[in-house]
C-alpha cells in the first residue's frame, strides 16, 4: 500500500531521527510554502501561523528586503569565511545591537542559536567570577546543551541531572501556581526577594557567579513576573557581586510591545543579554551582549566557525532594519492588546481557561479542567492544538504541565488576521470545554 506523502515522510522520520524529537499534531504536517503570516502544507492546506517557528519568523515569510539581502550575499560567492577574517555585516550588526542594548560600551559575540548563546554567557560569567555556582528561576528553560540543561528548572525539559554547574533555583518564574500565587505584585516581589536571600544563605557557598533569567518564561508557558521584580533581585545580587544575565532569546527585538528587551520592564540593565530566534527571521543566528570586562575575560584562544557568518548577518541586519523601520514593536503592542483582550472575553465564558497572560505578541493561555478550579488540563491544550489546526491556525503548546497554549505570531500581524485568529481560538476553546465537560 502506498502511504500519503505526509505519512510516508513521518515513517521515514521515525526511522532515522531520535524518538525524543517532538512533533506537533496527531498527523504531523510538512510546511512547503509560506507568504506573509501564512504557511501551506504538502497537502495544499494554508494556515495562519501564530507560532512563527517558535517565535523565530518574527517578520513573517517572503519579506523582499530580507530575501534580497540574502541573495545579495549569495551573489558574492561568499557564504562562509569563519571569524578568522573580518566580516563587514557582522561588524555593522554588532554595532547596531550594542547600541540598542543599553549596556555601556557593550561588546557582542555571535553564535548559531540561543542554546549556544546561553552556554557562552555561562562560560563568561563563571570564568569572570571564578565560580561554577549559578542561580536560575524555577520553571526555567535556557536550551538543550549540557550547561543549559543543567540550569533548566522544568523536569519535562531536563534530560540529565549531570551538569558542569552548581545550580540553585529561586521562586519568581511561575506566578499562576505555587506558594505565592494570589499575592499582590508588591507582596509577590517581596516574597521572591526573601526567597532569593534564603537560597543564597542555605544552598550556595556564597561566591555565586551569576543569576540567569527569562524576563518572560517561554517554554515554561509565557509566565510574566511583576514589573520591577528583576530590579529587586539585582539589588540583592549587587550586594554579593553576582552578575545578572537576561535571556532575551524569546523576549527580544520588541516582541513584548512595551519595550525592546524584556528586561526593560524591570528598569534595570543586566551585565549580559543573550539573543537568537527573531533576529534571523529563520536564519540561524544568536549571540551574547556583555560589558567589555565580562566579554573580554577569557584567557584562551577561541573562534566561531559559523557564528556571525556572512549569510546570517546579512539577513539579520536586514531583519533588524525592517523591524525598526516599520515600528513592529508598536504593532506588537497594538495587536497583542487585541488578542489578550479577546482571550479574556473568552475566559469569562469558558472556565476551561484558567489564565490569560503575556505582553505584546507573546501570549499564554493556561487551560484547566472545567469546574475543577486550577487543576491543569493537558488534554484541553491538546484539543485546542488539534482544533485550531483543523480550522486553519497554527499555535504552540508548553508550560510546566503541558497545558498552556502559546501564541507568538509574526510581528507584522494585521488587524484582519488578529480577528481571524480570535474567531478560530474561540471555536477551538469551546470544543475543548464541551468535550471535557461530558
Amino acid at each position: 500500500m502506498t502511504l500519503p506523502a505526509d505519512a510516508e515522510l513521518l515513517e521515514r522520520h521515525r526511522k532515522v531521527l531520535p524518538d525524543w524529537l517532538a512533533l506537533y499534531y496527531d498527523e504531523p504536517i510538512e510546511i512547503v510554502h509560506a507568504s506573509g503570516r501564512h504557511v501551506t502544507d504538502s497537502r495544499g492546506r494554508t494556515y495562519l501561523d501564530f507560532f512563527a517557528g517558535i517565535l523565530t519568523n518574527a517578520i513573517g515569510y517572503g519579506v523582499a528586503e530580507i530575501s534580497d539581502a540574502v541573495r545579495g550575499q549569495l551573489d558574492t560567492g561568499v557564504v562562509h569565511t569563519s571569524t578568522l577574517y573580518l566580516i563587514r555585516k557582522q561588524v555593522e550588526l554588532a554595532e547596531q545591537i550594542a547600541e540598542l542594548s543599553g549596556i555601556p560600551d557593550a561588546k557582542v559575540f555571535f553564535t548559531n542559536s540561543g542554546t549556544e548563546a546561553n552556554e557562552t554567557a555561562l562560560m563568561l560569567a563563571t570564568q569572570h567570577r571564578r565560580s561554577n555556582q549559578v542561580l536560575a528561576l524555577r520553571n526555567s528553560y535556557h536550551g538543550r546543551a549540557f550547561a543549559t540543561i543543567g540550569i533548566t528548572g522544568n523536569r519535562g525539559w531536563s534530560a540529565s541531572s549531570l551538569s558542569p554547574l552548581k545550580v540553585s533555583y529561586v521562586h519568581g518564574g511561575y506566578r499562576y501556581r505555587g506558594p505565592f500565587s494570589g499575592y499582590t505584585d508588591a507582596d509577590y516581589i517581596a516574597a521572591c526577594v526573601e526567597d532569593l536571600r534564603d537560597v543564597l544563605q542555605t544552598t550556595t557557598a556564597g561566591d555565586v557567579a551569576a543569576m540567569i533569567v527569562e524576563p518572560i518564561q517561554g517554554v515554561g508557558g509565557f509566565n510574566v513576573p511583576p514589573d520591577g521584580m528583576l530590579a529587586a533581585f539585582k539589588e540583592v545580587l549587587d550586594e554579593h557581586g553576582i552578575l545578572l544575565i537576561s535571556d532575551e532569546v524569546q523576549t527580544g527585538w520588541g516582541r513584548t510591545g512595551e519595550h525592546f528587551w524584556g528586561i526593560d520592564a524591570h528598569g534595570v540593565t543586566p551585565d549580559a543579554m543573550t539573543f537568537a530566534k527573531g533576529l534571523g527571521n529563520g536564519l540561524a543566528i544568536g549571540g551574547v551582549i556583555a560589558r567589555p570586562e565580562l566579554m573580554d575575560c577569557l584567557r584562551a584562544n577561541s573562534i566561531s566557525t559559523f557564528g556571525g557568518n556572512p549569510m546570517a548577518t546579512a539577513g539579520a541586519k536586514a531583519t533588524l532594519d525592517y523591524l525598526l523601520d516599520h515600528d513592529l514593536q508598536g504593532n506588537a503592542a497594538k495587536q497583542g492588546d487585541r488578542v489578550i483582550g479577546g482571550l479574556r472575553e473568552l475566559a469569562d465564558r469558558y472556565d476551561v481557561i484558567g489564565d490569560v497572560r503575556g505582553k505584546g505578541l507573546m501570549i499564554g493561555v493556561e487551560l484547566v479542567e472545567p469546574g475543577a478550579g486550577h487543576e491543569p488540563s493537558p488534554p484541553a491544550a491538546g484539543i485546542v492544538l488539534e482544533q485550531t489546526r483543523e480550522r486553519g491556525l497554527l499555535v504552540g503548546k508548553g508550560g510546566l504541565h503541558g497545558n498552556v497554549v502559546r501564541l507568538a505570531p509574526p510581528m507584522t500581524l494585521t488587524d484582519e488576521e488578529t480577528e481571524d485568529a480570535l474567531e478560530i481560538l474561540g471555536a477551538a476553546i469551546a470544543t475543548a470545554q464541551e468535550e471535557l465537560s461530558r
